[in-house]
């Protein structure tokens, strides 16, 4: 899939290092098509990377793909100058009168943060509001999952006494759906968070469809029945090294009671290199989204999305 970001963006010398095809603004006006339009609140403090991590799945499709970069107005990130924000992002004030075939948002560094202590919470439920009538589709990724859920549902995020940390296996329950279409009925994806619903209050709305678990029982992916919402805690996205980033991080701030990931390191030996076992799932996990649930069920004009 042909992505279009701003020529001068960091990240398209990366994906272009990689063969991934992106798209020049002056090539993409001569193409007789109409593009999706994609948008992305990015919540990572990290924002280079995850832009990364998401355009490289985001490419796999053959259809042309427009991205927006959102950034919050309530905070700034401390960790990504803010030049590079006002050059490369939006604020929601700057977007709120267009109209998206699709956005994710993102996941947020906020176990153990109840999310109406979030700094930027009441800013991301008016996002997340204002997306009900100006976005067909929603993809909610990790903390973005649990705040969807909270704020459309009221389903309360939970503290997990130990963080679901490493590559676990996830279990299909709805084989039929084609937001699952050539997955395997075990499939292999990355977790990172502390945080958790209970099944049973996900299972009592009537609104909500529960796509895969994972081994420990816990929410991996759900969905609204109109197909407008996904939910996802899993991170296909991941590149190989993310986790033993952030387990020498962890033990780089002195938290030694932190685990190894889960299924991760070879022997469980931290100095070797772990392989990835999730690639195909992260490439089905967004273009299967893409496909089903936004390309080809979203309106050619956008004004008619409601």
């Amino acid at each position: 899939m042909p992505i279009r970001i701003s020529d001068a963006m960091p990240t398209r010398d990366i994906l272009e290092s990689e063969n991934i095809f992106v798209m020049t603004e002056h090539r993409a006006m001569t193409q007789d098509i109409r593009p999706l339009k994609l948008l992305i609140l990015n919540l990572m403090p990290t924002k280079v990377v995850t832009e990364t991590q998401l355009l490289r799945k985001l490419s796999n499709t053959p259809l042309q793909i427009h991205v927006d970069f959102l950034q919050t107005a309530t905070y700034t990130s401390k960790h990504t100058d803010k030049s590079y924000l006002d050059q490369f992002y939006y604020t929601f004030d700057q977007i709120r009168d267009r109209k998206y075939d699709g956005m994710i948002i993102t996941g947020a560094p906020l176990d153990y943060v109840p999310c109406e202590e979030t700094v930027y919470w009441k800013e991301v439920c008016e996002i997340m509001e204002w997306a009900k009538t100006h976005v067909h589709c929603t993809f909610h990724l990790c903390w973005g999952a649990y705040a969807g859920l909270y704020y459309h549902f009221g389903v309360e995020k939970l503290d997990m006494p130990k963080k679901l940390f490493g590559i676990y296996k996830h279990k299909i329950l709805m084989p039929q759906s084609p937001f699952l279409r050539g997955f395997n009925d075990d499939f292999l994806a990355p977790q990172s968070r502390a945080t958790d619903v209970r099944l049973s209050d996900v299972e009592a709305i009537p609104e909500l469809e529960i796509l895969a678990v994972t081994e420990t029982g816990s929410l991996a992916i759900a969905k609204t029945a109109d197909n407008r919402q996904v939910y996802v805690t899993c991170h296909g996205e991941y590149d190989k090294d993310t986790l033993s980033k952030e387990y020498w991080r962890d033990m780089e701030k002195g938290l030694t009671s932190v685990d190894l990931p889960y299924n991760y390191f070879p022997d469980d030996d931290p100095t070797k290199e772990p392989p990835v076992t999730w690639r195909s799932t992260g490439q089905l996990l967004y273009s299967n989204w893409l496909n089903f649930y936004v390309y080809q069920s979203t309106p050619y004009d956008l004004d008619e999305i409601k």
